[in-house]
């Protein structure tokens, strides 16, 4: 078995192809986009519609979709790999785009990746899959996104085990994906602040990784697939909310506003597995009906994984439905435009796990619920209180320029957001609810306590999270 798990890891911020990014300069909201405002860039990317998603990578190979970390790279062997099928089966179905794992779970990337030698050009291919993804599909009038997973196991980049190193080695992979391939229209990033890697965001630093991906390519969107953890009325941690079917995850049809990317398998599973050619795919006339055209009323795109079997195709059924798609649907022009929403949280929360001090509470909804970065757990006020006050402890003076305010139902009318400097309470701001989801950015201050006091409310207010940040602008 291939054992070179961990043998390049020590030397990999030398790998970070030499760039020296200042990601203190980096501006994270609107303004980093090249061109075209952060706005502008969602609503091409719903306008896309629909497109392909292609996981292929060691898997395939295991009749698993998580495959074995210490695999041999030998198992990687694609006799008839054909990317420019995989775009002609794509043009057939009227997609607009495809997106690649370059790397699923267990390190196996499929470009000539410097960072480690697990890599394709050690398996029997020695071809770089990536190159000839990106190079098909852009011949086929196609955009090319890239999936990566920030869960590595054969490099044991797991929870309880990730190094400044590790960091690197993501920085350096992510470099060169978005260095040596041309334009890419979105990154999408899987196993990050997900309940079964445990991958935290300041471990693996969000803020990083997304002023790396601004830096290399500003017009290039970063979507995090575990996005939907958080309230559907804002943008936590992606610049496109999304929506794992297969894991319970379902957009609101009816009243979701946010960029939107739903996803599926035309098959039972993810990866190829050798019951696939002989068992029925999805039905192509509901994946029609029930996904592509609703969730394109919705400002939500949808993908639809194709998975190419072992031979590196895709098989005669999926093909055929993928066909049958085509004819019973196309692309007509651009979904209705978008509304300009906040830009995205992407900084760590350091009220998160700090502690809390309110008014009286309700039974045991006490106030340690208001910042445990969970949003289905909410601090309840006492329904006698007239006036309830929620306040966290940041532990020390330090900066911070945004805070959010979620409620599970909205109760609150008017409220006040204030912070304690050298022995008073000062106002960041005082007025109107907007609704559950609530997110004021200010110029940066300094404190070691912030406060919500609510003024007026509906019903005794229940805040599931309170959120402090200082993000780089």
């Amino acid at each position: 078995m291939y054992t070179s798990r961990n043998k390049n890891l020590f030397v990999l911020t030398l790998l970070v192809l030499a760039i020296t990014l200042s990601f203190s300069e980096t501006v994270i909201a609107q303004k980093n986009t090249g061109s075209k405002t952060l706005t502008q860039l969602q609503q091409e990317f719903v306008d896309l519609k629909f497109g392909m998603f292609i996981h292929f990578n060691i898997p395939t190979f295991m009749d698993h979709d998580w495959a074995d970390p210490d695999a041999s790279p030998s198992l990687f062997n694609p006799t008839k790999l054909d990317c420019n099928q995989w775009a002609q089966a794509a043009r057939s179905a009227n997609m607009s785009y495809g997106c690649l794992t370059t790397k699923h779970h267990s390190g196996f990337a499929l470009w000539n990746t410097k960072t480690t030698s697990y890599n394709v050009m050690s398996s029997p291919l020695k071809r770089d899959v990536v190159k000839e993804y990106t190079d098909a599909f852009r011949a086929s009038g196609l955009k090319v996104m890239l999936y990566f997973s920030i869960l590595d196991t054969h490099h044991k980049l797991r929870k309880g085990h990730i190094t400044p190193a590790h960091v690197e080695m993501v920085k350096a992979q992510i470099t060169e994906l978005l260095t040596n391939y041309g334009e890419i229209t979105a990154l999408i990033i899987d196993g990050w602040d997900a309940p079964w890697s445990r991958i935290s965001y300041d471990d693996i630093p969000f803020e990083e990784i997304y002023g790396l991906v601004k830096s290399l390519q500003p017009q290039c969107l970063l979507m995090d697939l575990n996005a939907a953890k958080y309230p559907a009325e804002g943008l936590f941690y992606t610049d496109i909310k999304s929506y794992e079917q297969g894991a319970g995850q379902h957009i609101s049809k009816d009243s979701n506003t946010l960029p939107a990317l739903s996803c599926l398998p035309i098959n039972s599973s993810w990866f190829w597995k050798t019951s696939f050619p002989s068992q029925p795919v999805k039905d192509a006339t509901k994946l029609v009906n029930d996904n592509i055209i609703p969730f394109n009323n919705a400002y939500c795109n949808f993908i639809l994984n194709v998975a190419p079997n072992r031979e590196g195709r895709i098989d005669d059924n999926a093909l055929e439905a993928l066909k049958a798609i085509g004819k019973l649907w196309k692309n007509n022009g651009s979904v209705a435009k978008l509304a300009v929403s906040h830009a995205p949280i992407v900084s760590s929360n350091i009220a998160k796990g700090r502690p809390t001090n309110s008014s009286w509470s309700d039974d045991m909804w006490i106030m340690d619920f208001a910042n445990d970065d969970n949003f289905e757990t909410s601090w309840n006020s006492n329904g006698t209180v007239a006036k309830p006050w929620l306040e966290v402890d940041l532990g020390k003076d330090q900066p911070f320029n945004m805070i959010t305010v979620y409620e599970r139902e909205p109760r609150i009318r008017k409220y006040r957001l204030e912070y304690y400097d050298r022995g008073q309470w000062k106002t960041i701001f005082s007025g109107e609810s907007k609704g559950r989801m609530n997110i004021q950015r200010f110029d940066t201050v300094w404190g070691a306590r912030v406060r919500i006091s609510i003024d007026d409310y509906s019903e005794a207010p229940s805040i599931a999270e309170l959120g402090v940040y200082n993000e780089r602008r």
